[in-house]
């Protein structure tokens, strides 16, 4: 399995659009900042076909710290959730069934 990274993303902007490679890069990371900010705001970003992000609220909850058993409340945090569309989940769907 290989991991996605911006320079991958900013390679297949390049060949797909030919921008130049570095405007490209400017791109990707301008949508990567543009994203993350709204998400920090509080916002849901939904790009279509894709899916949506959104921050949610965890509470605090009891752990267990594996080496000594011993339980350790986890502090509340917020974390980043992704909800692919119907698209994708068609798209995944369709390709998984395909290399049976």
């Amino acid at each position: 399995m290989a991991t996605v990274t911006r320079a991958h993303l900013a390679e297949a902007v390049y060949n797909e659009v030919e921008l130049p490679r570095r405007e490209a890069a400017v791109l990707v990371d301008t949508l990567i900042e543009l994203i993350a900010e709204r998400l920090e705001a509080g916002e849901v970003v939904k790009i279509s076909s894709l899916g949506a992000f959104r921050v949610r609220d965890k509470r605090e909850r009891m752990g267990r710290n594996p080496k000594t058993l011993e339980a350790v409340p986890i502090p509340p945090r917020r974390v980043v959730t992704f909800r692919a569309s119907g698209v994708l989940k068609a798209k995944i769907d369709q390709r998984m069934s395909g290399n049976r």
